[in-house]
């Protein structure tokens, strides 16, 4: 596997050299409730509603006194909005009242914010403290299935074991943002570039 390790890692970073995370933020926060939007949406779609977001309710305790209905109606192209509205909501409170507007350091903290998975402290603790974690979305997993990184039947958990196994612990957040990047832009879901790319003998899917 060693061969088949140095040409995807090889290939990632002759794609992508610099990734960074694609969610527009300012404030360590915004990325969080963000991340959290993402879920079953794309990245541009977010983007498009926190750019009135965040630019309304400029800080958490504005936020946290927001109009419920306001919010649904500014993240209502997100989908699944009115669960969002309230997590969205519920986490300025918490974050505000607990004086954690500089995200704390702490998974175990973080994973008890409504609407907040492991996938989403992943993305928060890799991009705002470097901790060594790969956060598992549908891009990653799709990818790491298709390059035989994970099996077929893996689920999330197992897919982020194996990889956190694979990469070196330096280059996890590297290499999260190089698979989200490969698996939205070149290895997608439907009619991936299967004909340009130069790892597809490695690949399950071309198979």
């Amino acid at each position: 596997m060693t061969g088949s390790m140095n040409k995807i890692e090889n290939y990632l970073d002759e794609l992508f050299p610099n990734p960074r995370c694609e969610l527009n933020y300012e404030k360590d926060y915004e990325l969080l409730l963000a991340t959290m939007l993402s879920a079953q949406t794309t990245d541009k779609r977010v983007n498009e509603v926190t750019n009135i977001l965040f630019k309304k309710y400029k800080t958490l305790e504005e936020l946290k006194k927001a109009d419920i209905k306001d919010v649904m109606e500014i993240i209502k192209p997100i989908g699944t909005f009115r669960k969002k509205a309230y997590n969205l909501i519920e986490i300025a409170r918490r974050l505000d009242e607990e004086k954690n507007s500089k995200l704390p350091n702490d998974r175990e903290y973080l994973e008890t914010l409504p609407g907040v998975g492991r996938k989403t402290t992943n993305v928060v603790l890799s991009n705002i403290y470097n901790v060594p974690c790969i956060a598992v979305d549908t891009h990653v997993e799709r990818v790491s299935k298709r390059l035989k990184l994970a099996n077929q039947k893996d689920n999330v958990r197992e897919v982020e074991k194996k990889l956190t196994k694979k990469f070196k612990s330096e280059d996890l957040c590297k290499r999260h943002h190089q698979m989200v990047l490969f698996g939205r832009y070149h290895c997608t879901a439907r009619n991936p570039k299967c004909e340009i790319c130069k790892i597809k003998e490695i690949c399950s899917y071309n198979k």
